[in-house]
């Protein structure tokens, strides 16, 4: 039997709180820790968390594991329905002690709201009933390893932050130098030292998670590409699937069958 089974069996309690609560527009909230493992999901809505792991951009399709005890900060980037899960140290331990970004089925979600809706009811019976079925769909949730690593410098770290703020800036390198007073090679040689991957690479990267955010909320994909900075849409298309390994088409396409074939199973 495997250690999560014998975990669920062992089961006679609800093992976590489960609290809803909407954010405006570009609300942040500062860089905090729990001391239970957190699970935070957008039912609406786009947020930005950072850790010291890295920056992961969350649509509602997604959902970001936050263990026990790690510093984070999210930043709003519309109007979000924040639905979150503090799960007991003894359950944190199922997930892991690095943040993970969880895909959320259609099952999935339907139990997290009805999680938060029990909790809010003080509905013990259903909360426990409910609990192992959340937890295992929380255990099989197909995992991505995909987020903007970050940076320490502090010259490099308000690059990155300019260019997080707006992904379709087309400034160069040696311009974005210039505004923090260093040369080009040496952020060049920051890039690859800190963020273990070049400027363009690092600034793809932003673009991209940026633009799967986009893409899940239902965006066209010729807005999506403008936005991220790129004058044609084919340009866009064909640097997503470069590092995707598919076009955005295909990648929508092959999200929305795992979604429901998850959700069916």
């Amino acid at each position: 039997m495997s250690r999560f089974r014998q975990y669920v069996r062992r089961v006679s309690s609800w093992p976590m709180t489960a609290l809803a609560k909407d954010y405006p527009r570009g609300c942040h909230i500062p860089k905090h820790r729990h001391r239970r493992g957190q699970l935070i999901y957008a039912a609406s809505g786009v947020m930005q968390v950072t850790t010291r792991e890295g920056i992961w951009i969350v649509p509602p399709q997604r959902s970001l594991w936050v263990p026990i005890g790690m510093a984070h900060e999210i930043h709003m980037e519309g109007q979000v329905a924040v639905r979150m899960l503090y799960l007991d140290r003894d359950t944190s331990a199922l997930f892991g002690t690095h943040c993970r970004v969880l895909a959320v089925s259609a099952l999935l979600r339907e139990l997290i709201l009805a999680a938060v809706q029990a909790h809010g009811e003080k509905d013990g019976e259903r909360m426990e009933v409910m609990a192992p079925l959340l937890l295992h769909e929380l255990q099989e949730a197909d995992e991505t390893a995909f987020h903007i690593p970050v940076p320490s410098d502090p010259r490099l770290k308000k690059v990155c932050q300019r260019l997080l703020d707006e992904t379709s800036r087309v400034e160069s390198l040696e311009q974005l130098a210039q505004r923090v007073g260093a040369s080009s090679r040496t952020l060049a040689r920051l890039f690859e030292s800190e963020l273990k991957m070049s400027f363009v690479r690092w600034r793809q990267h932003v673009r991209l998670a940026r633009a799967l955010s986009q893409m899940s909320l239902g965006h066209p994909i010729k807005t999506v590409a403008r936005d991220a900075g790129y004058a044609s849409s084919s340009a866009f298309c064909s640097m997503f699937h470069r590092i995707m390994g598919a076009t955005p088409t295909d990648y929508l396409s092959q999200s929305a069958v795992s979604r429901g074939a998850h959700s069916a199973s």
